[in-house]
């Protein structure tokens, strides 16, 4: 049976865990990262449909695929309000800007 101190002790870990992670930047990176699971529930069945998020590189920029040259055409002039949609979960270090290319 675990006593308070036991409970203290894993308080305190996570505590100086988090500040670590604040810290280091890593737990800014986790948010922008983040975009990457929740993808379609940001932009929407719509978009998810013809697109697929790859990565969210150093510079904050979000590399993603669309299925057709018309879509990204659109999808280019949608940037400023696709960034607004996926940014509201990135908090301190939002992404940037999208860079679209070709699904195979």
């Amino acid at each position: 049976m675990r006593g308070s101190s036991g409970d203290d002790s894993a308080e305190r870990l996570a505590d100086t865990l988090s500040r670590y992670l604040r810290s280091s930047g890593i737990s800014a990176r986790l948010k922008q990262q983040s975009v990457l699971n929740d993808w379609a529930e940001l932009l929407g069945p719509q978009i998810a449909a013809v697109t697929r998020p790859i990565s969210v590189g150093g510079d904050s920029t979000l590399l993603a695929e669309a299925t057709s040259h018309a879509w990204m055409a659109e999808l280019v002039m949608m940037e400023q309000d696709l960034l607004a949609s996926l940014n509201r979960v990135t908090g301190d270090r939002p992404i940037q800007r999208i860079r679209w290319i070709l699904r195979r």
